[in-house]
């Protein structure tokens, strides 16, 4: 089966991937697999409290008339809340930072509602992605080649100042908002990567869809009730740090959120082979909800985030040589010059051998992707 064009009823019944995952010991791993409300409050607490600082900074200098100054901490607040969408809510949506789910909730539609982010939408997608890997007829969240712009001088101006047309992990003000407005008002909207996906989605998942556009029409409410908060106040600059934060300065967010898949194989049912982890400086990590460990968060995604460096630990031995950030934007770019040569080369990551598969009495907690999947994807 390799049309991608099938109905995903066909592909849920149909494509079944028998997932490799790394043995590890099932003691350690029901440790990792614990969510903890402290260190859940240390994550979406710690990225709050950072937005909160640099989005009062932005609007004192607003006020004050401090330009140079305003310019610097819009930036900065830009750069950290850019990973709002699809990297804390896409974390909070797996279900596995807080234990107390109520917590977990609320951070997620604080998180979702300010960076206009449709959890509901993006739930059916990403549990399509997690199941079907980079399987193009099941996985169209991500479908390869992935490009990289680094040539087009136009989306490098956008990603350090204000975006507008979006592109590979980043958000681009026009796509996102016609997408939400058009979920808004009953279409099947295009928020979720493509029309085409998102027909798809709602097509075989028609019961979610009152959700979606409940959601969607919230977003809407929200983002308009800063603009005449502003209006009224006379805060010209509260829109800039409560409603386009999430396009603006969105380049850290492109350049450790691209390696993630970039350049590697599809259609395999190795997750070393598809999937790529990087090390990061403190700071990017935090602000990456540890994602940049991605392929231990492909592999075993009821995980919380801030357990999945000891988890590449425990199964370091049986995973792929780990790449830096520098070595994997070498690697991808090494990659595209194959690739104009021959649109159809995919790296193939060297791994070590297949160690023994998991017990089966584990299976169902090992290929757990936590609260994510919508009920009619359970």
């Amino acid at each position: 089966m390799n049309n991608i064009h099938s109905p995903l009823t066909e592909v849920r019944k149909n494509l079944r991937v028998n997932w490799y995952r790394c043995p590890i010991d099932p003691k350690t791993f029901r440790a990792l697999m614990q969510p903890n409300d402290f260190q859940g409050f240390i994550q979406a607490g710690g990225h709050l409290f950072i937005f909160l600082i640099t989005g009062g900074l932005t609007l004192y200098f607003a006020t004050e008339r401090l330009w140079p100054e305003f310019l610097v901490s819009l930036f900065i607040h830009g750069t950290s809340a850019s990973f709002f969408k699809g990297i804390a809510a896409h974390e909070l949506g797996h279900g596995t930072v807080f234990k107390t789910k109520a917590l977990n909730r609320l951070f997620l539609r604080f998180y979702s509602i300010i960076s206009w982010h449709n959890h509901h939408e993006y739930a059916m997608s990403h549990t399509y992605h997690h199941r079907y890997t980079l399987h193009p007829e099941g996985d169209r969240e991500v479908v390869l080649p992935l490009e990289i712009l680094m040539g087009r001088p136009f989306y490098l101006l956008q990603i350090f100042t204000f975006n507008i047309t979006g592109g590979p992990v980043t958000s681009g003000i026009i796509p996102i908002m016609k997408g939400t407005f058009k979920t808004a008002f009953g279409g099947k909207g295009a928020s979720v990567i493509s029309e085409e996906w998102s027909n798809a989605l709602y097509t075989t998942h028609e019961k979610e869809r009152p959700h979606a556009i409940k959601w969607a029409r919230l977003i809407i409410l929200f983002h308009t009730c800063v603009l005449l908060l502003a209006i009224y106040s006379g805060l010209w600059a509260l829109p800039l740090v409560l409603s386009t934060q999430q396009f603006t300065a969105n380049w850290l967010k492109h350049f450790v959120g691209l390696p993630m898949h970039c350049g590697l194989r599809s259609d395999v049912a190795d997750f070393r082979k598809c999937v790529r982890s990087i090390t990061l400086d403190p700071i990017s990590e935090f602000l990456y909800w540890r994602m940049n460990w991605h392929l231990e968060h492909h592999m075993f995604a009821g995980v919380p985030c801030y357990n999945l460096k000891k988890l590449h630990n425990a199964v370091a031995h049986d995973m792929p040589k780990l790449r830096t950030f520098f070595g994997a934007w070498k690697e991808m770019l090494e990659i595209k010059q194959q690739q104009q040569l021959d649109p159809n080369y995919e790296f193939d990551t060297p791994v070590p051998s297949a160690s023994k598969v998991i017990n089966g009495k584990n299976a169902a907690l090992t290929e757990s992707i936590g609260d994510l999947a919508p009920t009619s994807l359970k």
